[in-house]
């Protein structure tokens, strides 16, 4: 591919959508330790829109965002994914250190890329990789799991990795609540699997009393620093919250102090997808694949956007217009 050129959407500076340009760039050349993937789709993330705005330090701009996508490999530097494998790739510095998926192509270190087998429909499997293993690293953190039992409360239920916990834990058995502060969202949770939804404020502590009056036995936290340590008070003495997420914005809890905050017993947890990159997250991707084409598993894809209409997603990803998953297509 010398010579050859790509269309990409490169954030420019830091700042509102508008900061997005489509642009042709160069086709990245491929280097040791690194091979070109083809990119079919990418999945949408919070964490790109807190780049967009210049609260990743590490990010200098013009950038290529974007921390995860789906492809096929088109120039490969490692023996064990030759040209033409379908992989998945998620973090690792995506869209941060290095440009992202938020293009034609991406040059990826070999040790993100993941080879999958799958016969999904390119968008449906761009929704998948950070949603689904986010969601199912969480659970395990918590230990709610397959004949586990319990009570689970998701705060921020109609994120993407919200609506894939949801679908997991209503397959195992897991008594569920969310909460919304759209009424208009409240069918679509439901239809994904959750028993109960709140609605209005980020949550009611009377409303969770009311539905289980000890607690649930897990607080599955994607709202983040702003609500953790209330989590910590809803969960039932002895349960445990797992924070995984920072819909809020907010990175730090202010003046935390695990002593007078955290309740004696109550356990405070946390998952990244960072975690599980590359080989170690392969197995678990190919079994939410398995479970998805199986129809055990939703893919809760919210909407499909064009690499033209990257702004347009960003705005609707700030608006919080979204029940589930946003992809963008090249």
């Amino acid at each position: 591919m010398t010579n050859a050129s790509m269309r990409a959407a490169v954030c420019t500076r830091a700042g509102g959508p508008d900061v997005l340009e489509v642009r042709e760039l160069p086709v990245p050349k491929v280097r040791e330790g690194w091979s070109l993937v083809e990119v079919k789709a990418a999945g949408l993330n919070r964490s790109e829109l807190m780049t967009r705005q210049g609260h990743s330090p590490n990010v200098g701009f013009p950038r290529v965002l974007g921390i995860e996508c789906v492809g096929v490999i088109v120039d490969s530097t490692d023996a064990g994914t030759p040209e033409g494998t379908t992989v998945a790739a998620v973090m690792g510095e995506m869209g941060r250190e290095f440009d992202g998926g938020y293009a034609q192509y991406a040059l990826l270190p070999n040790a993100l890329l993941m080879p999958v087998r799958a016969e999904l429909d390119w968008a449906v499997l761009g929704a998948l990789p950070e949603t689904y293993l986010t969601a199912q690293g969480s659970l395990d953190a918590l230990g709610a799991g397959p004949g586990t039992g319990g009570r689970l409360l998701i705060r921020g239920g109609t994120s993407s990795v919200g609506m894939a916990a949801l679908s997991i834990a209503s397959g195992y058995g897991i008594e569920t609540a969310t909460t919304t502060r759209q009424a208009a969202k409240v069918e679509a949770l439901t239809a994904g699997g959750a028993d109960h939804v709140l609605t209005g404020a980020e949550p009611p502590a009377d409303a969770v009393r009311a539905i289980w009056p000890e607690g649930p036995d897990y607080v599955l936290d994607l709202v983040g620093a702003t609500t953790t340590v209330d989590s910590l008070h809803l969960v039932r003495g002895g349960g445990v919250v797992c924070v995984s997420g920072m819909l809020s914005g907010s990175w730090v809890i202010p003046e935390f102090e695990p002593v007078a905050m955290v309740p004696s017993g109550t356990k405070l947890t946390a998952f990244h997808s960072d975690d599980v990159k590359g080989r170690a997250g392969m197995a678990m991707l190919q079994r939410v694949i398995d479970q998805v084409e199986a129809g055990t598993y939703r893919p809760n894809v919210d909407r499909v956007f064009r690499l033209d209409e990257v702004v347009a997603a960003h705005r609707y990803m700030a608006g919080d217009r979204a029940t589930g998953k946003l992809v963008l297509v090249p």
